[in-house]
Parts: structure tokens; C-alpha cells; sequence
């Protein structure tokens, strides 16, 4: 089967939904499917590390406009907005964690800052972005433009890749004939893309993975995206979502049968083993607690009370690898070197080699209780136990009481220095790296890269033997007029 996937982030960009199809895409070609890509044009940042592609997969790069493409060269680097912009060819420095107590705050490399419609991530007057290099007239004119922009293109600024992008679809649809095209969201701009592929006679799977309209939908974007999640629902062959929660509401908002979803999780790579062979590395000590977080920081995903139970608590120590650390972050690091240490931008499979050598793996529970973060998935991966901080009866909890890879603690200080505690103390009984399995009647592998595109797979071809989704006249009507279609609705 020939399939074109329609994707914003790609590799190299390194963002949790490009890894997700990156892995996906790698998954369904080894299955024996004809995988086109169009993408974005944009330069992946960091020194690479992602999954490799096979060359049977072929990538439609197209511009993504005035806006995103707005950039300079500065000793090579591009830069843009003022951070510094890491090109495909070009390898950022790597960071090398010693086992000394900390990562001085000035060695750590600005990292490029994506800013999404879920939220800006959290800065603060000493976070990272002012000390990057080139903050100018220009950088403030387009900071500026982008802002403007983004207050009328839904869902931001990144949607005038949809102009050309839509032209270039066109071309490949007429082209090429794939069988199956299929959208991923976020944005929220490529599924429009995937209704003018439905209206011209293509089967279309909608990988919505989280609600189009959610907590964190600015007011303003709240009834466009209402209506494009209700036409998504309405008219896609087939929608993936990542939790049970999201096909729950999105039957209730919309009426939509539950057959017509398809649980699209995030995953890990069973290839990766569990361990990493010899000795931990990454500078992890044997007579400590070694937390580790890799991830972002957003205005709801804050790590206050987490760093309280650290400083604490005595034996532990939490390691941080992420693109923009708060002030809080770097304030704690400053203060407290021996406790708290912070190694910047990695790799994506160098993130994962960390994530194996530490005690636990730290997760911060989003704002909305339906969504499983995608880094748990990756850490299901690591054979680690993991602590999920503020959960409560959100999704990721559940996943991990039936796994038994790890607790979910309130988002307190007192709270989070208990469980520290007992696990330092097991630690230091035992004499080794604590390590953790899932229970056995917990499908590990279920959650794998490899397992989720077999299912995924499996679905899509039930569903073109059972004729596909059988739409009504006044469906098809209205895709032939163009009535859902039209790009100032959504």
C-alpha cells in the first residue's frame, strides 16, 4: 500500500511528534508499505541521534514560509529569533556529563526554543534566552511578526506552511496516487490538509493523538477548533488518538461511533536494550539517588515542589536534561551544585543512554488528566522505575499501577521527600543501581514503536477490507462543494 503521511515535524527536527512518526514511518516501511513524507523544510537543531530513516522513504520537503524561515547564518550556526538554530549538517556541540557535582550554568549551550500553542515554556528574567547571542532590531522585528501572525492564523504562525504545502500535496496526489494519506496533529493545520485529500477521493487516517480543542486552546481558538475536531471526527476514515480518555470525549462532544478510532499511543524502541552495557554512565554514583528528567518545561509543567524533596533529602540527586531550563532550575543548581545539575540540550539517543543509567526517571503530569505524557512511553523502555509528579486520577497513573514501573506522588514537597527517601534507603541496602521490571501480566511490548505500528497497520487494512467508512450522500456532497474545506474556517 502506498501511504503519504502530511507532517509539520520530521527529523531532523527532534520534537516528541516528529519522533513519533520518525519511529511510526520506520516501523510500516519494514512492514512492506511505500512511505511518502511531506514535510516542513526546517533544520533540525542539536547533534542528531534520531532514528534512521530507510532510504525506501521518500520526504517532500516544502518551504514553511516568510515567518519560520527567517533566519541568518552566525558562525555556523542559523539563527533564528535570536537562538541559535543547529542546520542538519552542521553537529552542535555534544555534552559530556562527568561525574563531577554539577554542569556550571555557563557551560550549557542555549538551546533553540519551539514555542507551541500548548503553552510558552517557562521563562523567567535568568533563563536561558537572554543569553543568547543575537537578540537585534531584527530579532525583535520578527518576534513581532510572529506574534501579529499568530493572533490570526490558527492555530499560530507555523499555519503559512499550509499554502504551500497544500499546493505541493496536490501535486503528489495527482503524481503519485498514494492509497492512504494520513495527517499528523499537532499542528493543528495539517488536518485540513487531509480533508482536501478526502474531497479528492482519498482514503485519509487522522492521527489527532490529543483533542484539537483542549485546556490549554487559547479562548480565541476555542470554537475554530471545536469545528475542526467535530469535521475531523466526521469525515476522516480513520482518527488515532493516545489515550481511552481522549476516545471517550471525542464520542461524546461528536456522537462518533467508537469504531471509527484507533488507540495510537506513544511507544519505545524495543530495539534499544533496557540496559546499557558496563557500568552507568553519565556520571551517576552508586551512594546517591540519581533522579533524571528529561523534557520541557511549560507554564503548567513546573518541578517547585520536586526540587524542595531533593534539597531535602539527603543522598539524592536530580539530573536534568532539557532545551530551556526554568529559573527555579537554574537558581537550585547555582545554590546547590552537589544536588541539583543541568546538562542542557542531548541528543535524542543520547537522552535515551542517560535514562538507562540513572535510579529513576522523573515525570511531571500535564494539566489535562486525559493525556499520558509521551515520555512515559519512553521510559517503559529503560528499565527504570519512574516517579510521576502531581498525578492523581489522570491516565498516566493508571498506566503505571498496571505496570508496576513506578508511583505517582502529589505535587508536594513532603509527599515527594517520602517516596525519595524509602528509595534512597533501598538503594543504599541493596549496594547497587535499583532497577525495575514490569509485572508480568503487563504487555511491555504492547507499548513499543514496533508493536504500535503493527496495530496501527492492522487497523487500516480492517478497515480497507471492510469497504472503508461508508459516508452518506450528503457527505459526499458536501466534500464535493468544498463546504468543510475552506481554509478561513479553520
Amino acid at each position: 500500500m502506498r501511504i503519504l503521511l502530511i507532517a509539520y515535524d520530521f527529523p531532523p527536527i527532534p520534537s516528541p511528534q516528529s519522533l513519533r512518526w520518525a519511529y511510526l514511518a520506520r516501523e510500516l516501511d519494514r512492514q512492506g508499505y511505500q512511505v511518502s513524507v511531506l514535510a516542513a523544510d526546517i533544520p533540525g537543531y542539536g547533534s542528531g541521534g534520531l532514528p534512521v530513516l530507510p532510504e525506501t522513504i521518500r520526504v517532500h520537503r516544502v518551504w514553511p514560509g516568510f515567518l519560520t524561515s527567517g533566519r541568518r547564518s552566525l558562525g555556523g550556526v542559523c539563527v533564528d529569533l535570536g537562538v541559535p538554530y543547529w542546520s542538519a549538517e552542521t553537529p552542535a556541540p555534544t555534552v559530556v556529563i562527568e561525574p563531577a557535582p554539577a554542569v556550571a550554568i555557563g557551560d550549557v549551550e542555549p538551546a533553540p526554543v519551539q514555542l507551541n500553542w500548548k503553552g510558552k515554556l517557562y521563562f523567567g528574567a535568568k533563563s536561558l534566552l537572554p543569553r543568547a547571542p543575537s537578540f537585534s532590531v531584527r530579532h525583535e522585528l520578527l518576534g513581532t511578526a510572529r506574534r501579529w501572525a499568530s493572533a490570526w492564523m490558527f492555530p499560530d504562525y507555523r499555519a503559512e506552511w499550509s499554502f504551500w504545502a497544500r499546493r505541493e500535496l496536490r501535486n503528489i496526489l495527482k503524481s503519485h496516487a498514494p492509497e492512504l494519506v494520513i495527517t499528523s496533529h499537532e499542528p493543528a493545520f495539517t488536518l485540513p490538509l487531509g480533508m482536501e485529500a478526502k474531497r479528492r477521493g482519498f482514503r485519509w487516517v487522522a492521527d489527532m493523538g490529543d483533542p484539537v480543542l483542549a485546556p490549554y486552546t487559547p479562548a480565541r481558538w476555542r470554537k475554530r477548533a471545536f469545528e475542526l475536531e467535530r469535521a475531523v471526527c466526521a469525515h476522516a476514515d480513520l482518527v488515532t488518538v493516545t489515550s481511552e480518555r481522549t476516545i471517550s470525549v471525542l464520542e461524546e462532544r461528536h456522537g462518533v461511533q467508537r469504531s471509527r478510532f484507533h488507540l495510537l499511543t506513544q511507544g519505545f524502541d524495543a530495539e534499544r536494550p533496557s540496559e546499557v552495557a558496563g557500568s552507568p554512565g553519565g556520571g551517576f554514583e552508586g551512594d546517591r539517588l540519581e533522579l533524571l528528567y528529561t523534557g520541557s518545561f511549560y507554564s503548567f509543567r513546573r518541578i517547585d515542589a520536586l526540587l524542595d524533596a531533593v534539597l531535602e533529602t539527603d543522598s539524592v540527586r536530580l539530573t536534568v536534561a532539557t532545551i530551556a531550563p526554568p529559573d527555579v532550575l537554574l537558581e537550585a543548581q547555582r545554590r546547590h551544585p552537589g544536588k541539583v545539575r543541568i546538562v542542557g540540550f542531548l541528543p535524542h539517543d543520547k537522552a535515551l543512554d542517560l535514562q538507562r543509567g540513572c535510579d529513576v526517571l522523573v515525570n511531571i503530569a500535564n494539566d489535562d488528566p486525559m493525556q499520558v505524557p509521551g515520555k512515559v512511553y519512553e521510559y517503559l523502555g529503560a528499565g527504570v522505575r519512574i516517579l510521576h509528579v502531581g498525578g492523581g486520577a489522570d491516565a498516566a497513573t493508571e498506566l503505571l499501577s498496571r505496570s508496576g514501573v513506578g508511583v505517582s506522588a502529589p505535587n508536594d514537597a513532603r509527599a515527594l521527600s517520602a517516596v525519595l527517601r524509602e528509595w534512597r534507603d533501598e538503594k543504599l541496602k541493596v549496594g547497587e543501581r535499583l532497577t525495575c521490571k514490569a509485572t508480568p501480566s503487563f504487555n511491555l511490548r504492547a507499548h513499543s514503536w514496533q508493536a504500535l505500528a503493527e496495530s496501527l497497520a492492522d487497523s487500516i487494512e480492517r478497515a480497507r477490507q471492510a469497504g472503508w467508512r461508508i459516508s452518506s450522500s450528503t457527505e459526499h456532497s458536501r466534500i464535493a462543494d468544498g463546504e468543510i474545506l475552506r481554509q478561513r474556517d479553520f
